[in-house]
This record gives C-alpha cells, structure tokens and sequence, in this order.
C-alpha cells in the first residue's frame, strides 16, 4: 500500500527487487563512514534504518503540553544515549570509568617531561572530579568516595542514590563510551581555549545582603 501526504509518502510492502534494496544499504553504509557531517550521518542512518525494516515510533502523550515536550526531551535523551552506546559500547557510569583509567595516565605520566608532564598531572587529578562532585553532591566527602573507588576492583563504583559501592554494570549505572570520552576532549578543549587567549569576560557575582533583624515592637 502507498499513503501520500504533504511531506511524506509511506510505502508498506513495497514490491522492490531485493537485490537492488540490498546493493542500495551496503551503498548507504560506505556514505556513512566516509561522511564527515553529523547531520549527514544521522539522516543516513534514518534512511538505513528504513530500508533495512528497523523503524519504531515511539508516541509521547501526557496531560498537559508542557508534561508531554518535557517527556519528549527525556524520550530524545534516551535515543541518543542509546545510538552512541550501540556505536561505540559502554562503561561503567557515575565516573567510575575515569577513576578506573586513572592507573593508566599514572603511566603515562612517568614518560614525560616538563609542560607536558604538567599538563598529564593536571589530567590525572581532573579524572576525579565527576565521581568527587557526584560524592559532595550527596553531602558526603568526594575524596574519601575517591579513594575507596581507587582502591576497589575495576566496574565498583558509587551508586549515589543507595549511597553504597556497588558493580556499576550490575546497578544498571553505565554511560556510553562516546559521551565519556567526548566530554574529557571537550573539557581540554575548553581548557586550553583559556589558557592561549589574553582576557575571559564572566558574570561578577552578585553579595548577597544580610537580612535585618525585625525590630522587637515591629507586628507581624
């Protein structure tokens, strides 16, 4: 059957030659490695997933239209959690995975010399940031949760909602590989944006004012 509309045209059980379907996919893939457009490669992908018989709808609804775009955006979230999982694998989440790495760079360290070795120690102690904050956040102390992970065998992490170390991947509590490492090379990026340029322009804070005491007679 073929269902045309204004933007789209829709054709279920199309009588195409299977050989020229499957010759179109193996040509789909070769664009998708070679392209150098995220863009490009995500509406390759769609088209891939098509013609190969992969396609899902998933149908938000809720109450109000402010419930259902906020259950849109988490739905997005997920999609695109789980496409850069299946494209480059998983982790163990919480930071787990870059205190686990941290054995590695200590390694490295030991090969290198001046700013370069300055720059490897700086993103040594950076390794422990995310799982430190992700402690403090739970108002406990992030250099002892740091120390315990450093100490435990690899994929122990710190589940933050138990507040209890546990098997990362057993716990459900993972990230894709490509969030992980993306958002290490994004942060030296930035980085070492600031430290080549000349001034930085940020909001002054603003002191917060003392409230006054009421006086003894005021009413309430």
């Amino acid at each position: 059957s073929v269902k045309v509309q204004k933007e789209h045209t829709v054709i279920v059980d199309g009588a195409g030659d299977p050989k020229a379907i499957k010759d179109r996919i193996e040509s789909i893939k070769k664009q998708i490695e070679i392209t150098t457009s995220d863009y490009d490669r995500e509406k390759l992908n769609e088209r891939l997933a098509k013609l190969a018989g992969g396609v899902a709808v998933i149908r938000v609804g809720a109450a109000t239209e402010t419930e259902m775009k906020e259950k849109k955006y988490r739905v997005e979230d997920a999609l695109n959690a789980t496409r850069a999982a299946v494209e480059e694998g998983i982790v163990p989440g919480g930071g787990t995975a870059y205190i686990n790495a941290i054995p590695e760079v200590a390694k490295l360290v030991e090969t290198l010399e001046g700013d370069e070795r300055t720059g490897a120690m700086t993103i040594l102690k950076a390794l422990e940031e995310p799982l430190r904050q992700i402690a403090t956040n739970t108002g406990l102390d992030g250099s002892v949760v740091v120390e315990k992970v450093k100490n435990s065998p690899k994929g122990i992490g710190f589940d933050a909602i138990k507040e209890d170390y546990v098997d990362m991947f057993e716990a459900g509590i993972v990230d894709p590989v490509k969030v992980t490492r993306s958002a290490l090379q994004n942060a030296a990026s930035v980085a070492a944006m600031i430290l080549t340029t000349e001034s930085a322009v940020a909001e002054k804070p603003e002191k917060k004012k003392n409230t006054p005491m009421p006086a003894d007679d005021m009413d309430y």
